[in-house]
């Protein structure tokens, strides 16, 4: 359940009274863990998986209620905003157009206010921040487009520091605003994480595989990719051609200077999962299989189709960040192409990896998918935030598969295709099961999250006011408890 599918009120979930209400949802229904999307800021195409910053929060999820409160804005400050019209869908491109501006405010009455938290904030996060606020505040002077494409070559490629100071002075005020938005979204976070972990839950967030070209994270420290002398890419992420896309997915993300990373010690990610743990009790580590070989396509490229295999890090990386962080869980996503390489490295790392249900019932082919052949070490889906929900699956499958379905686990009109598909998952003996909240509502088509390989009309997706009953808690928790997962 990500925050923006929250039904917060001002077009998008917040880290507000609908976070705290859902938390105490969970808390009825028996649940001791809360699955998220990343949460940094999202750009063009809006997905969490494409940001500006590995480390920074998303501004949309600051609450506004919250800042009324706490007296940096005030209800006249959002009157007349049109933030949306559909309670069901967030409209990007109308809180793109308001929400920068209201935050604003905030930080007008607030810098002065908080200069000694946020002084104290800026040394914590002195590694990324200062350079993520020039960052934001550049993109702003240079109308927003791609620091590969700003006119000033000299601070497009950082050439020295000097430039770096000359436009830190000159764009301060965009600097100090882009510092205090991250000070109020870590602020609220902070508050939010330590109400849920009081009713002991635990947070499961996703840490992307990659980062975006158009990111701090590679302007800012570009000799750890595979970038040209201008910066520019020399090869880029993808998939092949799968299950998603008979093109594959060109997500064209910088790849990584594996064996300079190595030769430092994987240093950058240790601080990346540091920034990660920040936010998260558990880490799903997106894309885990590009640890043992990952998808290369040549810069330039439309489809992902002409890329090829090359090989990871593998074990060198996993021992490396796993023994800093003793105190973290990690989930390994290890859907796609499961070679035996793929399985070996899973075995190796001794990760839990991902079953996923909808992917259970091809009828053409037995399935590692299948709960009767699940080890315990593992993590049960129905779904994740890339696969229909149960009720849009079950109308787009074929029908051999609905059947087999269907008598693999006894399922009935009583108890409803989707609670037999839940019911299936929780009587695993898979560690942990968790089900999209969509499945829980029973809800198909207009409902899915993100449909891979295809670049609009994503990510949009929001739980409606009062979805989160106490009727459905009862029914989660009864549930729960008949499987011993309570």
């Amino acid at each position: 359940m990500p925050i923006s599918a929250l039904p917060s009120p001002y077009g998008i979930g917040t880290l507000g009274k609908a976070a705290y209400d859902f938390a105490d949802f969970l808390h009825a229904a028996g649940q001791g863990y809360w699955q998220l999307l990343p949460m940094g800021p999202t750009s063009y195409g809006d997905s969490p998986y494409q940001s500006f910053s590995t480390y920074a929060g998303n501004p949309y999820y600051i609450d506004l209620d919250m800042l009324i409160k706490d007296g940096l804005l005030t209800r006249k400050d959002l009157a007349g905003i049109d933030w949306g019209s559909n309670e069901r869908y967030v409209d990007y491109a109308k809180i793109y157009e308001s929400r920068f501006a209201v935050l604003a405010k905030a930080k007008a009455r607030g810098w002065q206010r908080d200069s000694a938290e946020v002084a104290q904030f800026v040394e914590e996060n002195k590694r990324w921040l200062p350079d993520y606020a020039l960052f934001m505040a550049c993109k702003r002077h240079f109308g927003m487009k791609a620091w590969t494409e700003w006119e000033d070559e000299d601070i497009r490629l950082r050439k020295n520091r000097a430039v770096l100071e000359e436009y830190r002075l000159k764009l301060r005020e965009d600097v100090e605003f882009f510092i205090y938005i991250q000070y109020l979204f870590y602020k609220q976070w902070n508050q939010l994480k330590a109400y849920i972990h009081s009713l002991d839950i635990r947070i499961i967030g996703d840490l992307p595989i990659y980062v975006a070209l158009d990111s701090a994270d590679v302007w800012a420290e570009p000799e750890w990719f595979q970038l040209d002398s201008r910066n520019v890419p020399t090869e880029v992420s993808g998939v092949p051609p799968d299950y998603f896309s008979e093109d594959g997915q060109l997500w064209g993300n910088p790849l990584y200077r594996w064996d300079t990373m190595q030769e430092d010690g994987f240093g950058w990610w240790i601080r990346r999962v540091d920034g990660a743990g920040k936010l998260f009790d558990v880490i799903r580590i997106d894309h885990f299989r590009g640890l043992e070989s990952y998808w290369s396509v040549p810069y330039g490229e439309t489809t992902a189709k002409n890329g090829r295999w090359v090989k990871g890090p593998g074990m060198r990386f996993v021992n490396a960040v796993m023994g800093w962080f003793p105190e973290l869980e990690f989930i390994a996503e290890d859907l796609g192409y499961p070679t035996p390489e793929v399985a070996q490295l899973l075995r190796d790392s001794k990760l839990p990896g991902m079953k996923v249900l909808v992917f259970a019932f091809d009828s053409r082919d037995s399935s590692s998918y299948l709960p009767h052949v699940y080890g315990e070490n593992c993590i049960c889906y129905t779904g994740t935030h890339d696969n229909a929900p149960i009720a849009l699956w079950r109308k787009e499958a074929a029908k051999a598969d609905i059947k087999f379905a269907t008598e693999y686990l006894g399922l009935n009109e009583a108890e409803g295709f989707n609670w037999g598909m839940i019911r299936g998952g929780m009587s695993s003996v898979a560690k942990l099961f968790v089900a999209q909240m969509q499945d829980y509502l029973e809800l198909g088509e207009g409902h899915r999250m993100n449909t891979p390989g295809i670049a609009s009309g994503n990510w949009q997706w929001r739980m409606c006011k009062g979805e989160a009953s106490k009727k459905l808690a009862r029914r989660i928790k009864a549930a729960a408890t008949l499987y011993g997962r309570v």
